[in-house]
């Protein structure tokens, strides 16, 4: 039979329990080999400690004392501290260990809880070294628990093991951690991302900006050829009294013979970036093309002519919209003038369908007809016509009108068919649609090209090499305008995200790109809506219950001040920006109560997010803090004294957040890091013990399709960005490396990745291996790779998700440009291909805390070298400017003109730069 494991001691009902199991495993194996017999019993041990309390006890030992604490367990209790004769003493639960060398504490536990499942018994040991937490279910001599920083480890107490020896059979192993795994992988690029995440494809938004008459358009994706649209009013499908049976308007037309076995279809944005789409699809030897977009039912379309729609009444046909009583009253004022105008958006496509063949070969297409209507007739003047009268499709092939719903063409080698429609965003007269049907498609293609054309060259100029990201910058800029609803040429615009309204964390990319681009207009104006619809008592709250906007909003105005040091605008939002200050100040001495020492003392409360979570959130006192320093820094120049009342109060919310993240921090379970340490964690919220994806105090927290929401994307890792953590303290370093261990596949977050700020962390602490793998592989897995529309998740949900490609426009902008106080970084996280001979990078005009800027860098690495030249616009430059300039196969320069070069940096520092330089490396 073999050499059999017998079980630990137990008490009488946990013997009982185990023999069973035991005797279960054993005469399962009676018949089998010794080696069956020896792995049966084996298992029966390792499933026998996972339920049975095993280890009861574990070994503390220190690298070097003298060192004093106490210990405290939960979900479990404390049976003794042993400490060796004359290197110290316990009492209860105290314990002073006086050597100045190694140092050990044994920790011996009664009651446990060790098997699967929340709530495992945990020790925690408040040490003046450092203090941290463990479950006492991981203690393990082969992964001992190695927390480096703190100089201390835990294994079992057989393990006779010191500190010194823990950690060099650990780094014997010679494992990395998840950032040194990037830091030795060649650094990322968009191509190596998508071969290995998510494609996902989108529908397209066409529309004028400002109206919130929008349609969205796509390919029929399980047939496998074109196609579908669907008129919008924003967030919510249009419905029309000839459909309301059937439900809202979806029009289907079709290119092509339908669905096969093949489906060989793309789209491509004009010129990658206008909001102008073009589609292809093969069918045999016949290509299809189209050209599709938005314009107006007569008027010539133009930045006079635009009138847009009412912000408030865009607002309201938002997903998650909030109104006050009187807020609602003027939205039901203004929705019928609003929405019933005299003239329509409509939407053109002009499709060709050439033949690549050598003989005839036939060509098909079917009309927009509505989908699941029986009310519908196509007339032979080309009119898709409802019950009542009115027409919702106009129709021409090869010139004139298409007289039946469906046909097929004979088209000779060579030639083409020119199939046309329109469609109004509602149905119009049939008068109006005789009008519609002699426009012409050239001239209206000419002045939609033009308009968007207009609105990049009132923006500023960014070029860089790579042409995904350079189509990428304009078209983000334009799809961001696309849907900032309100009333031209001036007033409230409303900056919504995908289908929802605006929100004041999520539209702030938004904002920030506005200004970082010079649309400083935009920005301002965006800024307005939640001003405008600011409460009485100084509270913003726009969305879904969320209780967060109040400083985030105050956050944008801060940076808008510091884009255009603007004192007049500055003068008039004072009031409503103090205003918001004293509601978040009065929020906050609600929670100046001593039950919540060490669980939200001084925090706010209330949920930032779609989960119902009432709690001292990290991320919504963050906000609350960054809003009120940003309003403290520009009120100086408007209201000295009530501006460093405000500053004192943020400084005094900063401190009790970090106290709260430090407490935060001691209590909660340390996780294991790939090098084989382990890290600390904090929870997504004060109250809380740990993240909750570990549930160390149970519950459950899958929400949005992951577990790791809560954590991740409310977690607070946004105090990097808030300001209240510094990146490279140790306080961010635990931030970053838990986050990176239980949160991210490819250094990307799950679920809606775009709310993790951990790609700024990484940027600030000068890492650019680390983000550009957060980069590539965040915009390859939720962008579409043709038209550049994001989605707000993985999984098809909330398409033209402006927050989620705001997020990424700012990366790019940081990679670019980034500011830290007054220091201006250039080029701080650009890709080493980026600078490959030949190439150049320009920025025009772009906008920053230091005024206009511009910047031309061209690489002529063949003759080693890499020039860079730049230009303040304004008298405000900063203190210092460090220029990266990355050689693309890593070397170093020989020399640098035009400031001190930094090699380990591989930056070029200028100390008070004038208001013009070049720099040039030698290689």
């Amino acid at each position: 039979m073999g050499t059999v494991f017998l079980p630990p001691l137990l008490s009488p009902c946990r013997m009982i329990l185990s023999s069973f199991f035991y005797f279960s495993f054993l005469s399962s194996s009676t018949h089998s080999s010794p080696d069956c017999q020896y792995y049966c019993c084996r298992k029966f041990v390792l499933i026998h400690n996972s339920f049975m309390n095993a280890p009861s006890a574990a070994a503390i030992i220190w690298e070097r004392g003298p060192v004093r604490g106490n210990v405290e367990v939960t979900y479990g209790s404390l049976a003794a501290l042993r400490v060796a004769p004359g290197t110290g003493e316990s009492t209860g639960n105290s314990f002073s260990l006086v050597a100045s060398g190694p140092c050990r504490l044994i920790v011996e536990c009664g009651e446990t809880r060790a098997g699967h499942g929340g709530r495992a018994t945990r020790i925690s040991v408040r040490a003046t070294s450092g203090p941290f937490t463990f479950f006492l279910r991981n203690v393990s001599s082969d992964h001992p628990i190695l927390l480096p920083k703190l100089g201390v480890a835990v294994i079992p107490a057989g393990d006779s093991r010191s500190y010194v020896e823990v950690a060099r059979a650990v780094r014997d192993r010679g494992l990395l951690s998840e950032f040194q795994r990037i830091e030795s992988e060649p650094e990322e690029t968009f191509e190596n991302a998508a071969r290995s995440v998510r494609d996902l494809k989108c529908q397209t938004w066409l529309g004028l900006s400002r109206d919130f008459r929008i349609f969205e358009i796509d390919a029929l994706r399980t047939d496998g050829c074109w196609g579908w649209i669907r008129p919008r009013w924003h967030g919510r499908e249009v419905q029309i009294p000839e459909t309301e049976k059937e439900g809202t308007l979806l029009y289907r037309f079709i290119l092509g013979r339908g669905a096969g076995c093949e489906a060989d279809l793309a789209r491509r944005l004009e010129d990658g970036c206008l909001p102008i789409l073009h589609g292809r699809a093969r069918d045999g030897d016949i290509l299809y093309r189209f050209v599709a977009f938005a314009t107006l039912e007569r008027t010539a379309l133009g930045p006079d002519t635009l009138r847009g729609t009412h912000f408030l009444v865009a607002d309201g046909h938002a997903g998650g919209h909030m109104f006050t009583a009187s807020q609602q009253a003027e939205f039901d004022q203004l929705l019928a003038s609003e929405r019933d105008r005299d003239e329509e958006v409509v939407l053109h496509l002009r499709a060709s369908a050439t033949n690549t063949a050598r003989v005839p070969r036939y060509a098909w297409f079917r009309a927009p007809s509505l989908d699941g209507h029986r009310g519908m007739q196509h007339t032979e003047d080309g009119f898709g016509l409802l019950a009542s009268g009115r027409v919702f499709a106009v129709s021409r092939m090869n010139g004139g009108p298409m007289q039946e719903l469906e046909q097929a063409l004979l088209v000779q080698p060579g030639e083409s068919a020119v199939f046309e429609f329109a469609i109004p965003h509602r149905p119009i007269s049939r008068d109006r649609a005789e009008a519609l049907a002699q426009a012409d498609f050239d001239i209206r293609l000419a002045r939609c090209r033009a308009f968007w054309k207009d609105k990049l060259a009132r923006a500023a100029r960014v070029e860089v090499p790579e042409p995904r990201v350079d189509e990428m910058v304009r078209a983000g800029l334009l799809h961001l305008d696309l849907v900032a609803y309100g009333l031209e040429p001036g007033g409230a615009l409303a900056p919504t995200i995908g289908v929802y309204a605006p929100i004041g964390t999520e539209s702030a990319p938004i904002v920030l790109f506005f200004d970082a681009m010079g649309r400083h207009d935009l920005a301002r104006r965006s800024i307005q809506y939640f001003l405008d619809k600011q409460h009485d008592d100084g509270f913003i709250q726009n969305f879904g219950s969320y209780m967060v906007e109040t400083g985030a909003a105050l956050f944008q105005i801060g940076e808008h001040f510091r884009f255009t040091r603007d004192l007049d605008w500055a003068r008039n939002v004072a009031p409503k920006a103090t205003k918001a200050c004293d509601y978040l100040l009065a929020w906050r001495r609600r929670n100046l109560r001593e039950d919540l020492c060490g669980r939200g003392y001084g925090m706010l409360d209330g949920k930032v997010a779609d989960p119902e979570d009432p709690f001292h959130y990290f991320m919504n006192s963050g906000y609350a803090f960054l809003g009120l320093k940003r309003t403290a820094e520009w009120l100086a120049a408007i209201d000295p004294a009530r501006a460093q009342g405000i500053g004192r109060e943020a400084e005094a919310l900063r401190v009790d957040i970090r106290a709260a993240l430090e407490e935060c921090a001691a209590r909660s379970p340390v996780i294991p890091l790939g090098d084989g340490t382990w890290c600390p964690t904090v929870p997504p919220w004060a109250e809380a013990t740990g993240p909750q994806a570990l549930f160390a105090d149970g519950g459950r927290c899958f929400t949005h399709r992951a577990f790791t929401a809560r954590d991740s994307l409310l977690g607070p890792l946004w105090l990097v960005f808030q300001e209240v953590v510094e990146p490279g303290e140790p306080l961010g370093d635990i931030l970053l490396q838990s986050h990176a261990a239980l949160f991210t596949v490819r250094n990307v977050a799950f679920c809606q990745p775009y709310y993790s700020r951990h790609e700024y962390a990484h940027l600030r602490r000068g890492e650019v291996r680390a983000f550009l793998k957060t980069y590539y592989n965040t915009v390859a897995a939720l962008a579409d790779r043709e038209t550049y529309t994001f989605w707000e998740h993985y999984f098809h949900a909330s398409p033209h998700k402006t927050h989620e490609e705001g997020w990424f426009l700012m990366q790019t902008r940081w990679m670019l440009v980034l500011e830290d106080g007054e220091t201006l970084h250039l080029l701080r996280g650009v890709p080493r291909a980026w600078l490959g001979h030949g190439q150049r990078i320009v920025l025009e005009n772009l906008a920053s805390h230091f005024g206009p800027l511009s910047l031309r860098v061209e690489s002529r690495t063949d003759q080693q070298e890499i020039e860079a030249r730049y230009t303040f616009d304004a008298e405000r430059r900063p203190q210092q400017l460090l220029l990266r300039l990355p050689h693309p196969e890593g070397l170093r320069a020989r020399s640098a003109t035009g400031g001190r070069y930094l090699a380990d940096a591989e930056s070029v520092e200028v100390s008070r730069p004038g208001r013009e330089g070049c720099v040039q490396l030698r290689f």
